[in-house]
């Protein structure tokens, strides 16, 4: 059954591009077709890019936004079915000279933001983005209704589906290398010297922040909120909050470390020495919480968003409630409460069962 793997545009890293790595793995003979390619990702299978990715619009995706609705039409490919990741427009794709008994398959990360939920994505504040939403949400609507089965990545985003598009959507929770950080009992053996080294120097307790270093992940809530709970805190990652990230640890009245470009065997051993890992971001799934149960560690999560779907309140971790510092505060007190390794019950978001549901939402 010749098919194609739709996905927006390939990046370096990012949870829609592990998504992807899923669904090539679930269909070793498809085609890839992106809107451009920044990573090289697949280097023994076709990719197929767009238009755009001849033009200097690749390197600015807010000025490419109202082209894309209308770069992925009538594509060509004489295909059965398309496999689409979307968090943008991908889910507009169409072909020309497809089967007659073509199927769509939509696995949604979020609709786009910046058009349904601005107040979530900073993106959505531009004048630029302002001007061109409605129009964009209206043809957003009309194509999401052509026919398609679609799939949310959460019941959080399920539920925006709906308001969006008014569309349904079933629940496949993303995939987690679950199985791999799980069996590893202790991640600290895995790291390099200097790894190591620096692992040691770091307090007996601390709160453990952990993302990309980008606004809305609201990584200065966990110093926040930590400070104000009295401990020390490690915030791990990169990206352009760094700077911003450094001075509010200067600030602090509580030690404060900021760790650039961890590998993932110093992130997991951090995972395992944290007093607790924090995620105050209001995420549409949130794979790192995930990532950190597998370890062992106790989390702290929004309960706005998908990210509170996979913790149980008192057994994996606690919900914040007031999406507020101080609530967040308040959790980091209590975190006690909860068994410092608790149920760990994160085989059910496996990449394994990932890659099955998939195939079985395909085959359906």
């Amino acid at each position: 059954m010749p098919g194609v793997l739709v996905h927006e545009w390939i990046a370096r890293d990012g949870g829609s591009e592990k998504v992807l790595d899923e669904f090539v793995r679930c269909y070793p003979d498809a085609d890839v077709l992106c809107l451009w390619d920044d990573a090289e990702r697949y280097p023994t299978r076709t990719v197929r890019e767009s238009g755009l990715a001849r033009t200097p619009l690749r390197r600015h995706k807010a000025l490419a936004l109202p082209a894309m609705p209308y770069v992925w039409r009538r594509r060509t490919g004489d295909y059965d079915f398309a496999l689409v990741s979307s968090h943008c427009f991908a889910h507009h794709v169409s072909f020309r000279g497809a089967a007659r008994d073509f199927r769509k398959f939509v696995y949604v990360h979020t609709p786009a933001r910046y058009l349904w939920n601005p107040e979530l994505d900073d993106r959505g504040a531009s004048a630029a983005v302002k001007l061109a939403s409605p129009p964009l949400r209206r043809l957003d609507r009309r194509r999401a209704a052509e026919g398609a089965q679609f799939a949310a990545n959460s019941d959080f985003v399920r539920r925006r589906v709906e308001r969006a598009w008014g569309v349904e959507a079933r629940v496949i929770f993303p995939p987690v290398d679950t199985t791999r950080i799980s069996s590893v009992p202790e991640w600290s053996a895995e790291l390099s010297e200097p790894e190591s080294a620096l692992l040691e120097s770091l307090p007996d307790t601390f709160v453990l922040g952990a993302s990309r270093f980008v606004p809305y992940k609201r990584l200065d809530w966990v110093i926040r909120a930590a400070d104000l709970a009295g401990l020390p805190v490690v915030v791990a990652g990169s990206g352009p909050e760094e700077a911003r990230l450094r001075k509010l640890a200067d600030e602090a009245s509580v030690p404060v470390r900021v760790l650039a470009r961890p590998s993932d065997e110093m992130l997991y051993a951090l995972y395992q020495r944290a007093h607790v890992y924090v995620f105050p971001a209001i995420e549409d799934f949130g794979i790192m919480p995930v990532e950190a149960r597998a370890a062992g560690a106790r989390v702290i999560v929004n309960e706005l968003g998908g990210a509170g779907e996979t913790v149980v309140e008192g057994v994996d971790g606690l919900h914040f409630r007031d999406d507020s510092v101080e609530s967040l505060a308040e959790c980091i007190a209590a975190v006690d409460t909860v068994p410092r390794r608790g149920r760990n019950s994160v085989a059910e978001l496996s990449s394994e069962r990932f890659r099955a549901d998939i195939r079985n939402w395909v085959s359906s």
